[in-house]
Protein backbone atom coordinates (compact mmCIF):
# COMPACT_ATOMS: atom_id res chain seq x y z
CA UNK A 1 0.00 0.00 0.00
CA UNK A 2 2.84 2.34 0.90
CA UNK A 3 4.58 1.63 -2.43
CA UNK A 4 1.35 2.23 -4.35
CA UNK A 5 0.84 5.55 -2.61
CA UNK A 6 4.42 6.54 -3.35
CA UNK A 7 4.05 5.69 -7.03
CA UNK A 8 0.79 7.59 -7.20
CA UNK A 9 2.34 10.61 -5.55
CA UNK A 10 5.36 10.80 -7.88
CA UNK A 11 3.13 10.20 -10.89
CA UNK A 12 0.26 12.56 -10.30
CA UNK A 13 1.06 15.19 -7.69
CA UNK A 14 2.20 17.87 -10.16
CA UNK A 15 -0.80 17.79 -12.55
CA UNK A 16 -3.25 17.50 -9.64
CA UNK A 17 -1.62 20.44 -7.88
CA UNK A 18 -1.63 22.58 -11.02
CA UNK A 19 -5.24 21.82 -11.86
CA UNK A 20 -6.69 22.35 -8.41
CA UNK A 21 -4.84 25.62 -7.86
CA UNK A 22 -5.88 26.72 -11.33
CA UNK A 23 -9.49 26.11 -10.28
CA UNK A 24 -8.90 28.23 -7.18
CA UNK A 25 -7.58 31.06 -9.38
CA UNK A 26 -10.75 30.95 -11.50
CA UNK A 27 -12.89 31.02 -8.36
CA UNK A 28 -10.83 33.91 -6.98
CA UNK A 29 -11.46 35.98 -10.11
CA UNK A 30 -15.13 34.97 -10.01
CA UNK A 31 -15.37 36.19 -6.42
CA UNK A 32 -13.96 39.56 -7.49
CA UNK A 33 -16.56 39.87 -10.26
CA UNK A 34 -19.27 38.60 -7.90
CA UNK A 35 -18.59 41.34 -5.38
CA UNK A 36 -18.14 44.11 -7.94
CA UNK A 37 -21.70 43.33 -9.04
CA UNK A 38 -22.82 43.74 -5.44
CA UNK A 39 -20.73 46.83 -4.68
CA UNK A 40 -21.79 48.96 -7.64
CA UNK A 41 -24.93 50.20 -5.90
CA UNK A 42 -23.01 51.18 -2.76
CA UNK A 43 -20.57 53.27 -4.82
CA UNK A 44 -23.42 54.94 -6.70
CA UNK A 45 -25.47 55.32 -3.51
CA UNK A 46 -25.40 59.13 -3.29
CA UNK A 47 -25.68 59.64 -7.06
CA UNK A 48 -28.71 57.36 -7.47
CA UNK A 49 -30.42 58.75 -4.35
CA UNK A 50 -30.03 62.26 -5.75
CA UNK A 51 -31.28 61.32 -9.24
CA UNK A 52 -34.40 59.52 -8.02
CA UNK A 53 -34.96 61.51 -4.81
CA UNK A 54 -34.64 58.51 -2.47
CA UNK A 55 -34.39 59.01 1.31
CA UNK A 56 -31.76 57.26 3.47
CA UNK A 57 -34.37 54.70 4.55
CA UNK A 58 -35.32 54.03 0.92
CA UNK A 59 -31.67 53.61 -0.03
CA UNK A 60 -31.19 51.30 2.94
CA UNK A 61 -34.08 49.17 1.67
CA UNK A 62 -32.66 49.19 -1.86
CA UNK A 63 -29.18 48.26 -0.61
CA UNK A 64 -30.69 45.32 1.25
CA UNK A 65 -32.84 44.20 -1.70
CA UNK A 66 -29.96 41.98 -2.84
CA UNK A 67 -29.34 40.58 0.63
CA UNK A 68 -32.72 39.19 1.74
CA UNK A 69 -33.21 36.99 -1.34
CA UNK A 70 -29.53 36.02 -1.25
CA UNK A 71 -29.85 34.87 2.36
CA UNK A 72 -33.02 32.86 1.72
CA UNK A 73 -31.79 31.42 -1.59
CA UNK A 74 -28.69 30.04 0.16
CA UNK A 75 -30.85 27.36 1.75
CA UNK A 76 -31.95 25.60 -1.47
CA UNK A 77 -28.69 26.60 -3.21
CA UNK A 78 -26.58 24.54 -0.80
CA UNK A 79 -28.84 21.52 -1.25
CA UNK A 80 -28.73 21.91 -5.05
CA UNK A 81 -24.92 22.12 -5.05
CA UNK A 82 -24.77 18.89 -3.04
CA UNK A 83 -27.27 17.26 -5.42
CA UNK A 84 -26.28 18.59 -8.87
CA UNK A 85 -22.63 19.43 -8.32
CA UNK A 86 -20.76 22.74 -8.33
CA UNK A 87 -20.03 22.95 -12.07
CA UNK A 88 -23.67 23.17 -13.17
CA UNK A 89 -24.78 25.41 -10.31
CA UNK A 90 -21.94 27.88 -10.67
CA UNK A 91 -22.37 28.07 -14.46
CA UNK A 92 -26.02 29.06 -14.12
CA UNK A 93 -25.25 31.47 -11.30
CA UNK A 94 -22.53 33.37 -13.16
CA UNK A 95 -24.58 33.69 -16.36
CA UNK A 96 -27.66 34.92 -14.54
CA UNK A 97 -26.03 37.40 -12.16
CA UNK A 98 -24.13 39.01 -15.05
CA UNK A 99 -27.40 39.40 -17.00
CA UNK A 100 -29.28 40.96 -14.10
CA UNK A 101 -26.48 43.47 -13.49
CA UNK A 102 -26.62 44.66 -17.11
CA UNK A 103 -30.43 44.86 -16.99
CA UNK A 104 -30.25 47.09 -13.89
CA UNK A 105 -28.59 49.79 -16.01
CA UNK A 106 -31.91 50.37 -17.79
CA UNK A 107 -34.25 50.86 -14.81
CA UNK A 108 -36.38 53.96 -14.52
CA UNK A 109 -37.97 53.56 -11.11
CA UNK A 110 -37.70 52.15 -7.59
CA UNK A 111 -39.76 48.97 -8.09
CA UNK A 112 -37.83 47.76 -11.14
CA UNK A 113 -34.52 48.54 -9.43
CA UNK A 114 -35.62 46.66 -6.31
CA UNK A 115 -36.78 43.62 -8.31
CA UNK A 116 -33.53 43.29 -10.25
CA UNK A 117 -31.47 43.57 -7.07
CA UNK A 118 -33.57 40.73 -5.64
CA UNK A 119 -32.88 38.60 -8.71
CA UNK A 120 -29.18 39.40 -8.42
CA UNK A 121 -29.22 38.06 -4.86
CA UNK A 122 -30.93 34.82 -5.84
CA UNK A 123 -28.59 34.21 -8.77
CA UNK A 124 -25.41 34.77 -6.71
CA UNK A 125 -26.42 32.41 -3.89
CA UNK A 126 -24.75 29.20 -5.26
CA UNK A 127 -21.28 30.74 -5.62
CA UNK A 128 -19.64 30.31 -2.21
CA UNK A 129 -21.44 27.03 -1.50
CA UNK A 130 -19.98 25.76 -4.79
CA UNK A 131 -16.59 26.98 -3.62
CA UNK A 132 -16.56 24.99 -0.39
CA UNK A 133 -17.80 21.89 -2.21
CA UNK A 134 -14.86 22.25 -4.59
CA UNK A 135 -12.25 22.78 -1.85
CA UNK A 136 -13.71 19.82 0.04
CA UNK A 137 -13.18 17.59 -3.00
CA UNK A 138 -9.83 18.94 -4.18
CA UNK A 139 -8.03 19.58 -0.83
CA UNK A 140 -7.44 17.52 2.30
CA UNK A 141 -8.55 18.55 5.77
CA UNK A 142 -5.09 19.90 6.69
CA UNK A 143 -4.79 22.19 3.69
CA UNK A 144 -8.26 23.41 2.70
CA UNK A 145 -8.31 26.44 5.03
CA UNK A 146 -5.98 28.47 2.79
CA UNK A 147 -7.70 27.80 -0.59
CA UNK A 148 -11.10 28.52 0.96
CA UNK A 149 -9.72 31.79 2.33
CA UNK A 150 -8.20 32.64 -1.05
CA UNK A 151 -11.63 32.31 -2.68
CA UNK A 152 -13.07 34.57 0.02
CA UNK A 153 -10.20 37.00 -0.52
CA UNK A 154 -11.73 37.72 -3.91
CA UNK A 155 -14.55 39.57 -2.19
CA UNK A 156 -12.03 41.70 -0.30
CA UNK A 157 -10.01 42.40 -3.43
CA UNK A 158 -13.23 43.53 -5.09
CA UNK A 159 -14.13 45.69 -2.11
CA UNK A 160 -10.66 47.24 -2.15
CA UNK A 161 -10.57 48.00 -5.88
CA UNK A 162 -14.29 48.77 -6.20
CA UNK A 163 -14.20 52.31 -4.75
CA UNK A 164 -11.47 53.67 -7.08
CA UNK A 165 -12.42 51.62 -10.17
CA UNK A 166 -16.17 52.02 -9.88
CA UNK A 167 -15.83 55.69 -8.98
CA UNK A 168 -13.82 56.28 -12.18
CA UNK A 169 -16.47 54.40 -14.18
CA UNK A 170 -19.20 56.36 -12.41
CA UNK A 171 -17.56 59.71 -13.17
CA UNK A 172 -16.79 58.84 -16.81
CA UNK A 173 -19.73 56.64 -17.89
CA UNK A 174 -22.39 57.47 -15.34
CA UNK A 175 -23.89 54.89 -13.00
CA UNK A 176 -25.74 53.14 -15.84
CA UNK A 177 -22.56 52.66 -17.87
CA UNK A 178 -20.80 51.40 -14.75
CA UNK A 179 -23.47 48.68 -14.30
CA UNK A 180 -23.12 47.54 -17.94
CA UNK A 181 -19.32 47.26 -17.83
CA UNK A 182 -19.33 45.28 -14.58
CA UNK A 183 -22.11 42.98 -15.78
CA UNK A 184 -20.31 42.10 -19.01
CA UNK A 185 -17.13 41.20 -17.07
CA UNK A 186 -18.68 37.83 -16.18
CA UNK A 187 -18.95 36.54 -19.75
CA UNK A 188 -15.26 35.63 -20.41
CA UNK A 189 -15.10 34.11 -16.95
CA UNK A 190 -18.05 31.85 -17.75
CA UNK A 191 -16.27 30.61 -20.89
CA UNK A 192 -13.12 29.84 -18.90
CA UNK A 193 -15.18 27.90 -16.33
CA UNK A 194 -16.77 25.71 -19.01
CA UNK A 195 -13.37 24.94 -20.50
CA UNK A 196 -11.29 24.16 -17.41
CA UNK A 197 -13.41 22.92 -14.48
CA UNK A 198 -14.02 19.24 -13.74
CA UNK A 199 -14.44 17.11 -10.61
CA UNK A 200 -11.43 15.05 -9.43
CA UNK A 201 -11.18 11.44 -10.53
CA UNK A 202 -11.13 8.61 -7.98
CA UNK A 203 -7.37 8.28 -8.49
CA UNK A 204 -6.83 12.01 -7.87
CA UNK A 205 -8.97 11.88 -4.74
CA UNK A 206 -6.91 8.96 -3.45
CA UNK A 207 -3.83 11.15 -3.80
CA UNK A 208 -5.41 14.25 -2.31
CA UNK A 209 -6.97 12.53 0.69
CA UNK A 210 -4.19 10.01 1.38
CA UNK A 211 -4.11 9.10 5.09
CA UNK A 212 -7.72 10.09 5.67
CA UNK A 213 -10.47 7.59 6.34
CA UNK A 214 -11.70 7.62 2.71
CA UNK A 215 -11.75 10.00 -0.25
CA UNK A 216 -14.37 12.74 -0.12
CA UNK A 217 -16.49 11.64 -3.08
CA UNK A 218 -16.40 7.98 -2.07
CA UNK A 219 -17.43 8.91 1.43
CA UNK A 220 -20.29 11.01 0.10
CA UNK A 221 -21.54 8.13 -2.06
CA UNK A 222 -21.30 5.66 0.82
CA UNK A 223 -22.87 7.90 3.45
CA UNK A 224 -26.45 7.54 4.53
CA UNK A 225 -28.31 10.45 2.99
CA UNK A 226 -29.70 12.37 5.93
CA UNK A 227 -32.41 14.91 5.15
CA UNK A 228 -31.40 18.53 4.64
CA UNK A 229 -33.74 19.62 7.44
CA UNK A 230 -32.01 17.32 9.93
CA UNK A 231 -29.19 19.86 10.25
CA UNK A 232 -31.58 22.20 12.06
CA UNK A 233 -32.04 19.65 14.85
CA UNK A 234 -28.52 20.36 16.07
CA UNK A 235 -27.70 23.22 18.45
CA UNK A 236 -24.38 23.74 16.66
CA UNK A 237 -26.21 24.74 13.46
CA UNK A 238 -28.22 27.43 15.24
CA UNK A 239 -25.18 28.98 16.92
CA UNK A 240 -23.33 28.99 13.60
CA UNK A 241 -26.31 30.90 12.16
CA UNK A 242 -26.33 33.35 15.09
CA UNK A 243 -22.57 33.81 15.10
CA UNK A 244 -22.36 34.51 11.38
CA UNK A 245 -25.39 36.84 11.59
CA UNK A 246 -23.62 38.90 14.23
CA UNK A 247 -20.29 39.17 12.41
CA UNK A 248 -21.75 39.86 8.97
CA UNK A 249 -23.89 42.75 10.22
CA UNK A 250 -20.90 45.00 10.80
CA UNK A 251 -19.09 43.81 7.67
CA UNK A 252 -22.07 44.90 5.59
CA UNK A 253 -22.30 48.27 7.30
CA UNK A 254 -18.85 48.78 5.81
CA UNK A 255 -19.85 47.40 2.42
CA UNK A 256 -23.04 49.42 2.01
CA UNK A 257 -22.56 52.66 3.94
CA UNK A 258 -18.80 53.35 4.16
CA UNK A 259 -18.69 55.67 1.10
CA UNK A 260 -21.64 57.63 2.47
CA UNK A 261 -20.00 57.81 5.94
CA UNK A 262 -16.78 59.16 4.45
CA UNK A 263 -18.66 61.78 2.42
CA UNK A 264 -21.26 62.91 4.95
CA UNK A 265 -19.52 62.42 8.32
CA UNK A 266 -15.84 62.95 7.49
CA UNK A 267 -16.35 65.49 4.71
CA UNK A 268 -14.53 63.83 1.82
CA UNK A 269 -15.51 64.54 -1.78
CA UNK A 270 -16.84 61.79 -4.07
CA UNK A 271 -13.46 61.59 -5.82
CA UNK A 272 -11.55 61.37 -2.51
CA UNK A 273 -13.98 58.79 -1.15
CA UNK A 274 -13.23 56.49 -4.09
CA UNK A 275 -9.64 56.10 -2.89
CA UNK A 276 -9.98 56.40 0.88
CA UNK A 277 -12.80 53.83 1.04
CA UNK A 278 -10.42 51.24 -0.41
CA UNK A 279 -8.00 51.41 2.55
CA UNK A 280 -10.05 49.28 5.00
CA UNK A 281 -10.78 46.77 2.24
CA UNK A 282 -7.09 46.29 1.43
CA UNK A 283 -6.68 45.53 5.13
CA UNK A 284 -9.52 43.02 4.75
CA UNK A 285 -7.57 41.12 2.06
CA UNK A 286 -4.78 40.50 4.57
CA UNK A 287 -7.33 39.58 7.23
CA UNK A 288 -8.95 36.80 5.18
CA UNK A 289 -5.60 35.28 4.17
CA UNK A 290 -4.21 35.48 7.71
CA UNK A 291 -7.28 33.74 9.16
CA UNK A 292 -7.00 30.79 6.78
CA UNK A 293 -3.22 30.48 7.13
CA UNK A 294 -3.39 30.63 10.95
CA UNK A 295 -6.02 27.89 11.20
CA UNK A 296 -4.14 25.54 8.82
CA UNK A 297 -0.87 26.16 10.67
CA UNK A 298 -2.46 25.35 14.03
CA UNK A 299 -3.80 22.06 12.64
CA UNK A 300 -0.39 21.10 11.28
CA UNK A 301 1.04 21.75 14.76
CA UNK A 302 -1.37 19.22 16.24
CA UNK A 303 -4.31 21.32 17.42
CA UNK A 304 -7.77 19.81 17.00
CA UNK A 305 -9.34 20.95 13.74
CA UNK A 306 -12.43 22.72 15.13
CA UNK A 307 -10.40 24.52 17.80
CA UNK A 308 -7.92 25.69 15.16
CA UNK A 309 -10.77 27.09 13.04
CA UNK A 310 -12.38 28.84 16.02
CA UNK A 311 -9.30 30.80 17.12
CA UNK A 312 -9.26 33.27 14.18
CA UNK A 313 -13.06 33.45 14.23
CA UNK A 314 -13.43 34.26 17.92
CA UNK A 315 -10.33 36.43 18.31
CA UNK A 316 -11.01 38.27 15.08
CA UNK A 317 -14.59 39.16 15.99
CA UNK A 318 -13.67 40.24 19.52
CA UNK A 319 -10.76 42.43 18.37
CA UNK A 320 -12.91 43.97 15.63
CA UNK A 321 -15.45 45.03 18.27
CA UNK A 322 -12.69 46.78 20.23
CA UNK A 323 -11.63 48.80 17.19
CA UNK A 324 -15.13 49.62 15.89
CA UNK A 325 -16.68 50.85 19.14
CA UNK A 326 -14.50 54.00 19.59
CA UNK A 327 -14.84 55.24 15.97
CA UNK A 328 -17.73 57.70 16.51
CA UNK A 329 -15.92 59.32 19.48
CA UNK A 330 -12.66 60.03 17.62
CA UNK A 331 -12.17 63.56 16.26
CA UNK A 332 -8.98 62.89 14.28
CA UNK A 333 -9.73 61.80 10.71
CA UNK A 334 -6.47 59.79 10.27
CA UNK A 335 -7.12 57.93 13.55
CA UNK A 336 -10.68 57.26 12.43
CA UNK A 337 -9.45 55.76 9.13
CA UNK A 338 -6.91 53.67 11.09
CA UNK A 339 -9.62 52.31 13.41
CA UNK A 340 -11.88 51.58 10.44
CA UNK A 341 -9.04 49.66 8.78
CA UNK A 342 -8.05 47.68 11.88
CA UNK A 343 -11.69 46.88 12.61
CA UNK A 344 -12.24 45.58 9.11
CA UNK A 345 -8.98 43.59 9.13
CA UNK A 346 -10.04 41.81 12.31
CA UNK A 347 -13.62 41.28 11.13
CA UNK A 348 -12.23 39.49 8.06
CA UNK A 349 -10.02 37.06 10.01
CA UNK A 350 -13.08 34.78 10.43
CA UNK A 351 -14.34 35.21 6.85
CA UNK A 352 -12.77 32.27 5.01
CA UNK A 353 -12.40 30.15 8.15
CA UNK A 354 -16.15 30.25 8.81
CA UNK A 355 -16.70 28.50 5.48
CA UNK A 356 -13.94 25.99 6.15
CA UNK A 357 -15.42 25.28 9.59
CA UNK A 358 -18.62 24.13 7.86
CA UNK A 359 -16.64 21.50 5.91
CA UNK A 360 -15.11 20.23 9.17
CA UNK A 361 -18.37 20.07 11.11
CA UNK A 362 -20.91 18.90 8.51
CA UNK A 363 -21.62 15.28 7.56
CA UNK A 364 -19.70 14.67 4.35
CA UNK A 365 -22.77 14.56 2.10
CA UNK A 366 -24.06 17.86 3.56
CA UNK A 367 -20.99 20.10 3.36
CA UNK A 368 -22.53 22.62 0.95
CA UNK A 369 -25.86 22.46 2.79
CA UNK A 370 -24.41 23.39 6.19
CA UNK A 371 -22.21 26.06 4.60
CA UNK A 372 -25.28 27.52 2.92
CA UNK A 373 -27.33 27.44 6.13
CA UNK A 374 -24.55 29.24 8.00
CA UNK A 375 -24.29 31.75 5.15
CA UNK A 376 -28.06 32.22 5.33
CA UNK A 377 -27.63 33.40 8.91
CA UNK A 378 -24.77 35.67 7.91
CA UNK A 379 -26.76 37.34 5.18
CA UNK A 380 -29.77 37.86 7.39
CA UNK A 381 -27.39 40.05 9.40
CA UNK A 382 -26.07 41.55 6.18
CA UNK A 383 -29.61 42.34 5.03
CA UNK A 384 -30.42 44.03 8.34
CA UNK A 385 -27.31 46.20 8.26
CA UNK A 386 -28.22 48.70 5.50
CA UNK A 387 -31.84 48.97 6.64
CA UNK A 388 -31.02 49.53 10.31
CA UNK A 389 -28.26 51.97 9.36
CA UNK A 390 -30.61 53.94 7.11
CA UNK A 391 -33.27 54.15 9.83
CA UNK A 392 -30.73 55.25 12.46
CA UNK A 393 -29.41 57.94 10.11
CA UNK A 394 -32.90 59.27 9.40
CA UNK A 395 -33.68 59.34 13.15
CA UNK A 396 -30.37 60.68 14.53
CA UNK A 397 -28.43 62.06 11.57
CA UNK A 398 -25.19 60.35 12.69
CA UNK A 399 -23.42 56.97 12.76
CA UNK A 400 -22.71 56.73 16.52
CA UNK A 401 -25.34 54.11 17.31
CA UNK A 402 -24.51 52.18 14.14
CA UNK A 403 -20.92 51.57 15.26
CA UNK A 404 -21.93 50.74 18.85
CA UNK A 405 -24.53 48.24 17.65
CA UNK A 406 -21.99 46.67 15.29
CA UNK A 407 -19.43 46.29 18.09
CA UNK A 408 -22.00 44.62 20.33
CA UNK A 409 -22.99 42.15 17.63
CA UNK A 410 -19.34 41.31 16.90
CA UNK A 411 -18.92 40.30 20.54
CA UNK A 412 -22.10 38.20 20.33
CA UNK A 413 -20.63 36.45 17.29
CA UNK A 414 -17.41 35.71 19.18
CA UNK A 415 -19.34 34.19 22.09
CA UNK A 416 -21.60 32.14 19.79
CA UNK A 417 -18.72 30.41 18.03
CA UNK A 418 -16.43 30.31 21.05
CA UNK A 419 -18.80 28.76 23.57
CA UNK A 420 -21.33 26.74 21.59
CA UNK A 421 -19.69 25.39 18.39
CA UNK A 422 -17.67 22.48 19.74
CA UNK A 423 -17.91 19.24 17.77
CA UNK A 424 -18.87 17.76 14.39
CA UNK A 425 -22.50 17.09 13.55
CA UNK A 426 -23.21 13.37 13.33
CA UNK A 427 -25.71 12.43 10.61
CA UNK A 428 -28.86 10.90 12.05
Amino acid sequence: MKEATSALSSDAVTPVSRLRWGIIVILLVAAVVNYLDRANLSIANTTIAREFGFSSTQMGMLLSAFLWPYALANLPAGWLVDKLGPKKMFSWALGLWSSFTVMAAFVNGYSMFYGLRMMLGISESPFFTSGIKITHRWFSEKERGLPTSIINTGSQIANAVAPPILTVLLLTLGWRGMFIVIGLAGIPLLLAWFKFYRDPTAREEALIHVGQRMPAAAEEKGASKASWGSLFRHRTTWFMILGNFSIMFTIWVYLTWLPSYLENSLGFSLKQTGWIASIPFFAGILGVLCGGAISDRLIRRGMKTISARKIPIVCGAAMAACFVAPIPFVSSTPVCILLLSLGYFCSQLPSGVIWTLATDIAPKDQVASLGAIQNFGGFLGAAMAPIVTGVILDLTGQFTNVFLLGAGLLMLGAFSYGLFVKKPIVAA
